[in-house]
């Protein structure tokens, strides 16, 4: 009896620190992004849903706890500070993931660093997150304008569209969009021949898209994303301008803006992803699961919050710990990357992420075999040739 008691003693020890030691890391990633504005549909809630299936897929028997929790930066800088100082101040959040829109995503990239967390973006464009402004604390996952502009800049001019005019969204992502298209264009001997900002957000872009018409330039290249693509599109269709011989480039578009558009507005529109739904059996069944608990299919930004969440997760258990977010993204950058989504791939000395990048063309009505059927693939662009080069970005953690 005796012999018997202390076993059962000793078992319940141990089922005690095994109970202790499933619980001895508790993690809380923040989805900081636009719930309300232009990019709500491209982040928003689904970005959340999307953060939720990678702590589902992450597991629950890793000794790792996880709470996610969101909010609503509505394009300001100011709002997103707030709440980012406000959750790694007094919320202990761990991590904050998506932050869409440049300006809010730099401004809690430097916060980040302050504070030694981490930022897992995948919604801003801005190539200077791992370039001039590069961090020890943030990694870029999805895309950015280096990639956007190599991928559908050079295949604009390669097509004969050598001479360019910029409608381009007045803050930090535009601004990058244009220089980064600019040196693409130029690059491979086309010219740009004058460009126009316009206030962000946007409704009416008739008087911007006038100018561009009356310019002559072959492409009219939108450095806008989201609500203000759409809108810029829809105008341009009702002035007719693509009627009259030039072609728009629209160089952030998503999945969901051709949904909005519709086929007739949107055919023929040539653009670069890094995700699209329909690539493989891996990314129809994880955008299925998607689209169970959202109603739509999920745009590459989601598809990014849901890959870097799951790096991470994978980092901090490598590490066995979360608390230093300096060593959390050394490890992710020591870990070679691998998701259903993306595939294998790494995290670059500057905080880059790659992995190949895809050149889509918007399906004719005809061509389109149902709903969400909108792409066909023109070309894969390595992911060796998708980003910009390490030694050219100017990142001050490159050796």
């Amino acid at each position: 009896m005796k012999n018997t008691g202390f076993l059962l003693a000793s078992l319940a020890a141990s089922l005690m620190a095994t109970s202790a030691l499933a619980q001895d890391i508790s993690v809380k990633i923040g989805v900081l992004n636009d719930r309300s504005g232009i990019y709500s549909d491209i982040t928003g809630e689904g970005s959340v849903i999307a953060a939720q299936l990678a702590v589902e897929d992450f597991g629950t028997d890793k000794g790792i706890a996880v709470e996610i929790v969101s909010a609503d930066h509505q394009n300001k800088p100011d709002v997103g500070s707030n709440v980012a100082r406000q959750w790694y101040d007094t919320e202990n959040v761990d991590m904050i993931a998506d932050v869409p829109t440049s300006s809010v995503a730099l401004a809690i990239h430097e916060i980040t660093r302050e504070k030694n967390k981490v930022h897992v973006n995948s919604g801003a464009a801005s190539s200077d997150l791992t370039g001039s402004a590069c961090s020890p604390n943030t990694v870029h996952w999805t895309y950015d304008t280096w990639a956007l502009a190599n991928g559908t800049g050079g295949a604009m001019v390669a097509a004969g569209g050598d001479s360019w005019f910029f409608v381009t969204a007045d803050y930090a992502f535009g601004h990058a969009l244009e220089r980064d298209t600019t040196a693409m264009v130029e690059k491979s001997g086309g010219t740009v021949l004058g460009g126009v900002r316009t206030p962000f957000p946007g409704q009416d872009f008739s008087s911007f898209l006038l100018q561009a018409q009356s310019s002559g330039a072959k492409v009219i290249g939108l450095a806008n994303a989201g609500g203000d693509t759409i809108n810029s599109i829809k105008q341009a269709s009702e002035f007719g301008i693509t009627q009259g011989g030039q072609s728009l480039a629209g160089l952030l578009m998503f999945v969901n803006d051709v949904h909005s558009l519709g086929l007739d507005v949107a055919q023929g529109l040539v653009l670069t992803e890094s995700f699209y739904w329909d690539l493989n059996d891996q990314t129809r069944e994880w955008s299925t699961r998607f689209e169970e608990k959202t109603g739509n299919k999920p745009s590459m930004i989601q598809a990014g919050v849901y890959a870097g969440t799951l790096h991470y997760l994978k980092a901090v258990e490598a590490l066995g710990s979360k608390d230093d977010g300096a060593a959390v993204v050394a490890k992710m950058k020591e870990l070679k990357t691998d998701d259903p989504l993306f595939g294998q791939g790494e995290v670059r000395e500057d905080g880059r992420k790659v992995h190949d990048m895809y050149l889509f063309r918007v399906k004719t009505p005809d061509q389109s075999e149902g709903p969400w059927d909108y792409y066909e693939t023109v070309s894969t662009i390595p992911a060796a040739e998708a980003f910009r080069p390490l030694a050219d970005g100017g990142c001050s953690l490159v050796q």
